[in-house]
């Protein structure tokens, strides 16, 4: 759920993140339910009966082909998308999901190995400027899809450690 592990000293000029829940973590790594990735042929419906199924607002689509992730599908934007008449239950995932961009965009490994204070600066936007919702964990190759965290997930985390 956050970023890489790797170090890097930081200019005097640049702002150092401080998390405001760090003392909760306590060395806790990203750790998130199975992944449930869908293709873009498969239909509306089936996201939603399996986003809501498992309580996920989130869900990857890959390639049916080589499983490379393609992009992603919001739950409350697909219901949105739903009410509005944009798309139908019977329409392919495809006419709904966020594709993401792969030229020029520089992107956050979040692994399972990335410490909690990273996850929350990853949301943050430090680094990135944007503030994230969700981050989607992956090996440290990006080559599988392992989750999705997302900022109610650690907010839930922090809720039930003991200061």
């Amino acid at each position: 759920m956050a970023t890489d592990t790797i170090s890097t000293p930081q200019p005097a000029s640049q702002k150092i993140f401080a998390s405001q829940w760090s003392s909760r973590y306590r060395g806790s790594k990203t750790s998130t339910p199975a992944a449930l990735s869908l293709i873009p042929s498969d239909p509306i419906s089936h996201a939603l009966i399996s986003a809501f199924e498992r309580e996920y607002t989130h869900l990857t689509v890959v390639s049916a082909k080589t499983r490379a992730l393609l992009g992603y599908v919001s739950i409350p934007n697909l219901q949105r998308l739903l009410d509005s008449g944009a798309v139908s239950p019977d329409d392919e995932i495809s006419a709904a999901m966020t594709r993401f961009r792969r030229k020029g965009a520089k992107y956050t490994v979040i692994t399972m190995a990335t410490p909690l204070e990273d996850l929350e600066a990853f949301f943050s936007g430090e680094g990135s400027g944007e503030p994230q919702s969700f981050a989607v964990v992956t090996d440290e190759k990006r080559r599988f899809v392992l989750g999705v965290a997302t900022v109610e997930d650690l907010e839930e985390f922090v809720k039930r450690r003991p200061a």
